[in-house]
């Protein structure tokens, strides 16, 4: 059972995997798509699910701290109904409410890394606390 969670964004998806007892989410890559040209990097995921195996998909909510949703949200839930139609696998959903800040902390205070090399990895790392999130709340 191998979990790929998401980190939707308008420009880039944050790609992480889980390991194959599900316990543990890694970052993989990030996948630049552009949204309003309908651009969303199926292919290359498709590349990634085949890879690993991947039978589930977990992909960020971004609600609004009233826990409403906003724009972001439902682009994320439509972005979750393109994987069903592409993939026909199940889509699950984890609120997200500042893992991107939770993440950006971490590489400021672990790595001390520079703002410009944050933004290269941020989405990675925001869609591995989405992922671990989520795999923590299921066991």
């Amino acid at each position: 059972m191998r979990v790929m969670g998401l980190d939707v964004g308008s420009k880039t998806v944050g790609v992480a995997i889980s390991d194959p007892l599900g316990f543990t989410a890694q970052g993989v890559e990030i996948i630049p798509i552009n949204e309003d040209n309908g651009e969303f990097g199926l292919d290359r995921l498709a590349e990634l699910v085949k890879n690993y195996q991947v039978t589930k998909f977990v992909v960020g909510l971004p609600k609004n701290m009233n826990n409403s949703l906003g724009p972001r949200a439902e682009a994320s839930q439509a972005y979750g109904e393109l994987l069903i139609e592409r993939f026909g696998l199940p889509v699950d959903y984890q609120d997200e409410r500042l893992t991107t800040v939770q993440a950006e902390r971490l590489l400021i205070e672990q790595a001390d890394v520079s703002r410009n090399k944050r933004k290269k990895v941020i989405d990675k790392l925001a869609a591995q606390l989405i992922l671990q999130n989520y795999l923590d709340r299921s066991f």
